[in-house]
């Protein structure tokens, strides 16, 4: 008997999701619990693992398509076996595997700042908008109680068609091919945090350049020979903004609700880069960690994120964000806070540098430090002294390995 696939519902308030990718093609052969399709809500992306073993028989759902929860995505049964409604089977389709987008659930804890009502849209004028590529929610609708109608999407069609004649007829050269995608799932996540964070804060960033040739010295002289953990310019950075943050406790703090909350516990973001956007472990407590322990917790915390194995709860809570673009060559940039923190250090490229050390010219190894910070929370010189002390760390690495 052939079993239908359908959409799960993968959260109480997940009405249709979208097909994200085909893992499998019609016709294949799967495994039970084998992935055969990524898809996404508005919060997370999930690998759905088929129920049975079989042939992919039908997908009847194609890429980036959204649809209802428990509509049928695909069917698998036997390779001559016929779909009809008789010999159908539904099974809820396997979703305990990793997830991709884990970050995407940190919102969750908070409202959205803007409550959109669903738009109300006719059959037809669904069908019509999606062929058109026309966005339904941009679209005023004149029917009853503000329904979009099929006239309102013709309209709306009329009036994209003469724009784009119009942007084409001043084009003096088009030189290569245009594709769009609909942003979903945790992109459209990130996407909206970031725009809220720049809204909702008064985003100030500082820059300062810490001379770490003696650092990277004595992390070169500390992993040389050494059998345990490799500690990286990653682990003296964190080291340094834990002890930083214990001093200059006004920057290991929030802002929510026009109020300022302090804490007394490090809890430390370190972002990590993947394919589908950016996501934010957190190392709690991290004031409890020496060197070496905290250097094993960011390994661990980064290897499940690439791996999409985190836990909710390791993705919630941070009070500071370092975040890194020096792996891409970038010296100085503009990190955008993560809100409700009142700060984030942004780490660059370092760079050999000409640098007078008393009257002496030496080359020197410069590491460019970015900290943004809200301004509603703290002002320029608290946060200049706390980017000061964790130069000043970075600068006299032996003062993170005794306290």
């Amino acid at each position: 008997m052939a079993v239908k696939i359908i959409m799960p519902k993968l959260g109480m308030g997940m009405n249709e999701g979208t097909v994200v990718e085909w893992l499998k093609k019609k016709g294949d052969k799967v495994e039970k619990g084998e992935s055969i399709v990524v898809i996404s809500s508005d919060k997370i992306e999930k690998d759905i693992e088929a129920p049975d073993s079989g042939v992919l028989l039908k997908v009847a759902a194609e890429e980036d398509e959204t649809i209802s929860v428990g509509e049928a995505i695909a069917y698998i049964g036997e390779s001559d076996e016929q779909i009809n409604s008789t010999s159908i089977s539904e099974k809820q389709p396997i979703t305990t595997v990793k997830e991709t987008a884990i970050a995407a659930e940190m919102t969750a804890e908070r409202p959205p700042i803007n409550m959109q009502l669903k738009v109300r849209v006719s059959p037809a004028a669904r069908k019509l908008a999606k062929a058109a590529g026309i966005d339904v929610n941009t679209v005023k609708g004149t029917g009853p109680q503000g329904r979009v109608t099929k006239e309102d999407i013709e309209k709306a069609t009329r009036k994209q068609e003469k724009v784009s004649i119009e942007t084409k007829s001043a084009e003096v050269k088009q030189s290569e091919a245009v594709t769009t995608k609909q942003v979903t799932g945790m992109r459209k996540v990130i996407a909206e945090r970031m725009i809220s964070s720049i809204q909702q804060s008064a985003q100030l960033t500082i820059h300062m350049r810490a001379d770490v040739t003696e650092m990277l010295a004595l992390r070169k002289k500390i992993n040389n020979g050494r059998e345990s953990t490799q500690l990286t310019v990653t682990d003296f950075i964190a080291r340094a903004v834990v002890l930083a943050l214990q001093k200059h406790k006004n920057m290991n703090s929030t802002f929510e609700d026009n109020m300022i909350h302090f804490y007394d516990s490090i809890h430390l973001g370190m972002a990590v880069a993947l394919e589908s956007g950016l996501v934010v472990p957190v190392i709690h407590q991290a004031e409890q960690y020496s060197m070496e322990e905290i250097s094993n917790q960011i390994k661990q915390v980064s290897q499940k994120a690439k791996e999409g194995l985190l836990e909710s709860a390791e993705m919630k809570g941070s009070t500071f964000t370092i975040t890194s673009l020096g792996a891409s060559g970038v010296e100085f940039f503009t990190p955008i806070l993560n809100p409700p923190e009142v700060g984030i250090l942004g780490v660059g490229l370092i760079v050999d540098t000409p640098v007078f050390v008393g009257e002496e010219l030496k080359r020197q190894s410069m590491l460019p430090l970015s900290l943004t910070f809200d301004h509603r929370a703290t002002d320029g010189v608290p946060a200049s002294e706390f980017l000061t002390t964790i130069k000043g760390l970075l600068e006299n690495p032996y003062e993170m390995l005794i306290k």
